[in-house]
């Protein structure tokens, strides 16, 4: 298998997982502690920011290919089996049906992250002030 076959497959099993996670998040089951987890993982990984840039190279995609993977891992661990053992088969009937993308949603979430952004500036300004 070629590297970047490997990389390609290694890139939809993390989708799977995200998606995995996602469904599991909306369990009734899921415990709260892993529900607010999880739901901090699927927005980071969904989400058109991250903490380091991506067009700052190499170090652009580090902080997705190391904290998301260790995200989803930590959030699998604190989710009961049966749970994610549901959540991974909707997760794969979801893969299948190849849905558009919906770039309303992402409107939004990017939305939120410029006014997260803006509300931490206001408050460094308010704190520099004093």
């Amino acid at each position: 298998m070629s590297r970047l076959n490997w990389w390609r497959q290694q890139a939809r099993q993390l989708k799977k997982q995200t998606y995995t996670l996602y469904f599991a998040y909306r369990d009734p089951r899921t415990p709260i502690l892993a529900k607010v987890f999880t739901a901090c993982v699927v927005a980071y990984a969904f989400s058109p920011i991250d903490l380091i840039p991506d067009f700052i190279p190499v170090l652009g995609y580090l902080d997705d290919l190391i904290i998301v993977p260790i995200g989803i891992a930590i959030a699998l661990k604190l989710i009961p089996g049966e749970v994610i053992a549901d959540s991974q088969q909707r997760a794969v009937e979801l893969m299948a049906q190849n849905r558009p993308i919906n770039w309303i949603a992402a409107a939004v979430i990017v939305m939120v992250w410029i006014l997260l952004a803006m509300l931490c500036v206001m408050l460094i300004i308010k704190t520099l002030q004093k």
